[in-house]
């Protein structure tokens, strides 16, 4: 089940939580069915470049919801994809955004512009909770941890 932006509410899911908002032309915050997360830096992408950020958003997941990252249709209508990531249950942190761009020119995104929709999706019962390599990612990108 897809939660509802009451439910996202009552879980404290994120921090902020902001009700829906536009900024550079682009929505964010709470949407009928999600919520759409902004990053936290400025950044500029060229034809074929590839870039990481981080969100606004901090993530608290509780161990009964995952989440689902996906682009935002006015950003991949210019060739700007984010590549999908999953928010584990009992994942917390910033998010790192991974942000590509399949189109023609170069494209600058400023700081606090929405860029990705995440959905949360409740699950039949309780997971584990994520232990791994990016639990408590900080304010900042977070590139690839190798492990042995």
């Amino acid at each position: 089940m897809i939660l509802l932006p009451d439910t996202i509410r009552q879980l404290n899911i994120l921090s902020p939580c902001l009700e829906k908002y536009k900024v550079n032309g682009v929505s964010g915050g709470l949407s009928h069915c999600g919520y759409d997360i902004a990053v936290n830096q400025s950044i500029t992408i060229a034809p074929g470049g590839f870039v990481l950020a981080s969100s606004v958003e901090r993530f608290t997941m509780p161990r009964h919801i995952i989440g689902t990252q996906h682009d935002k249709s006015s950003w991949a209508r210019r060739g700007i994809a984010t590549q999908a990531t999953v928010l584990e249950p009992g994942w917390e942190g910033w998010l790192t955004i991974e942000i590509s761009n399949h189109g023609p020119e170069v494209v600058s995104i400023p700081i606090g512009t929405p860029i990705a929709q995440i959905l949360f999706h409740r699950l039949e019962g309780m997971a584990d909770g994520y232990q791994g390599k990016y639990q408590k990612q900080a304010n900042n990108p977070v590139g690839f941890i190798y492990e042995h």
